[in-house]
This record gives C-alpha cells, structure tokens and sequence, in this order.
C-alpha cells in the first residue's frame, strides 16, 4: 500500500469538455489514508476466495425479488433461463453500429457462467490473467474482500485525490495531453467503438496491472484498465448539491439520485476502463465518475482497497 497524505483540493472539474456530472468543481478536505498501489488482481482474490470459501454474486442464482427493486413497476419476470448466474461480457459487434442513441445492449451481453473465474465465460479461464485486475465483481463482494484484508474500500472524494495527485487543475492523472510524446500512458480504446479496437497500447481488453506509469503518488492504473467501485452511493448532481445550486439529496426517498435510471441502486464508479474511446466517451480522467449497479459485476469493473 502507498500513503496518501492528507490535504484539500478541488473534486470535480469546470472544463467544457466533461460531463454535466462532474460540474462544479467544489474544494474538498482528506485526511491521510492507505491505498492499495493496484487494482486486486486474479491471483489476489483466489487467495480470498480458498481461505474464505467466498461465493460472488456472479455465481448465485439471480434474486428476482431484489432486482425487481431497481426496474419499473410491472416490470415481466424473465424466464428462469435468464435468471440463472451470470454476469455482462463486453461482446463487440463485428459492423459498425451507432452510439448515438447509448444502446449498450448492441455491445454488452449477459453471459451465463460468466464470473470472475470465468471472464468471458464458462469456457474462459485465468491461464495468463493470474496479474490483471479481477473482474465481474458486485460490491458486497468487494467489501467482503476488503474486510477479510483488513481494509475497506474508497470513498469518492479519496479515490479522486488520489487519482489526481495533485494535479487537480490539469485534465488527466499524468498532465494536460492525453498521450505525451505519443506514450500511451493508461489502458484504453483506440479505433472506433464498440467493433474496431486497434489495440495501440497493446492491449484488447484488460491488462497486467502495473503495464502503464504510475502517478505522482506511485499509484497504478489509477485511469483506464478497470472501473473502480467506490463505497459511495451515486449522484448525479453531487456536486451542485455541495456548490448550494440544489438541495440535499432526500436519502429516506432513495439513497441515490440518477435521473436517467430513477429506480437504480448505485455506487459510484472512477477512472474509466479499456473501453474508454476518444469517439465514445471520455471517462479516461480522474474527475469522470458513473453509476453502477450495487447488486451487479461487468467485466470491465474491478476494485482496490484503503485503510
């Protein structure tokens, strides 16, 4: 772990070219934490899993009962072919198709048998993978994992500190250019997206964790490789609510706020994935932040853990 004096800074961006989530930039104070220097990896996690006997949610059956919650009412019960244990697999089309309209079901696919053991499916496996970050992972898995290591996970606000390492007025973890001198400096997408990934860095999906410089605080992977679950529930107009532009979020309502899924139950995820692409989205920077699914893994969502 790596330690992360504390101090104050701005969470948050003014740039134009962020998303509306992101604005207002707002100061923030942080007190001294340890951070894990990577992502968990395969190999870090299977060493949980055969001392605790772990089962992530990946490999139960899915709780209709609970993901009825998160969906409209009257919502149809699916089939319990669908219902059984799985998770999302990035699964590119082989032809161009149109992201205008954000239809993730063109590039996703629930994949039944897939599960941290098994990445992109039942007859995937971690022979080579033993060092890149573990993947399809829920969050009451992640802290299961972090309390058995006697940590927990990051907040928002020291996730982002830490990410930006004091480089809080320059767009990315590393400085102002997305590729200084042409050094890819994190794992991302290049080509046009979902169905090209040239591979440029080197990679198609995940990498080895450490495959790309540290930042200013000897942090790895910080941006890019995998989303990072944070232990804050989302929302979307966090940072207007701490400007005083909106009011309180009414946690007794919902313990988060996503007007484009009003039934969520989110934690905040940081620092984009190997799916960030220049003509799709631009999560590659300290200040992007999402909202996942607290009940659900992808596999380009992993973890690492604070004290």
């Amino acid at each position: 772990m790596i330690w992360i004096e504390g101090g104050s800074f701005y969470m948050g961006t003014n740039e134009n070219d962020a998303y509306t989530v992101e604005r207002p930039a707002v100061k923030r104070e942080v007190n001294g934490f340890w951070m894990d220097e990577t992502e968990v990896t395969n190999t870090q996690f299977a060493k949980f899993v055969e001392e605790t006997g772990y089962i992530t949610l990946a490999e139960r059956l899915v709780d209709w009962e609970e993901m009825k919650l998160q969906l409209p009412p009257g919502t149809p019960k699916p089939s319990d072919e669908d219902l059984q244990p799985g998770s999302l697999v990035f699964s590119p089309p082989s032809h161009p198709v149109s992201t205008r309209e954000n239809d993730i079901s063109q590039w996703w696919k629930w994949v039944t048998g897939a599960n941290w053991k098994h990445p992109e499916g039942p007859e995937s496996n971690l022979k080579g993978k033993e060092n890149h970050p573990v993947v399809h992972i829920a969050f009451e898995d992640a802290e299961a994992y972090a309390q058995w290591a006697g940590k927990r996970l990051p907040t928002e606000v020291e996730w982002e500190y830490a990410a930006k390492a004091g480089r809080e007025h320059q767009r990315y973890a590393w400085g102002t250019e997305l590729r200084p001198n042409g050094t890819f400096m994190a794992n991302t997408f290049q080509g046009v997206f979902p169905h090209e990934n040239r591979t440029e860095d080197g990679f198609q999906g995940t990498s080895p964790v450490k495959s790309f410089p540290s930042n200013d605080f000897g942090l790895y992977d910080m941006i890019g490789n995998v989303w990072e679950l944070t232990s804050d529930w989302y929302d979307a107009i966090q940072f207007n609510r701490i400007a005083g532009n909106a009011p309180p979020l009414d946690s007794a309502i919902n313990k988060c706020y996503n007007p484009q899924n009003p039934f969520a139950l989110e934690k905040v995820i940081k620092g984009g994935s190997f799916l960030c692409a220049d003509d799709y989205c631009i999560n590659y920077r300290p200040s992007a932040r999402q909202g996942h699914a607290y009940d659900s893994g992808t596999s380009n969502v992993g973890f690492r853990c604070v004290k």
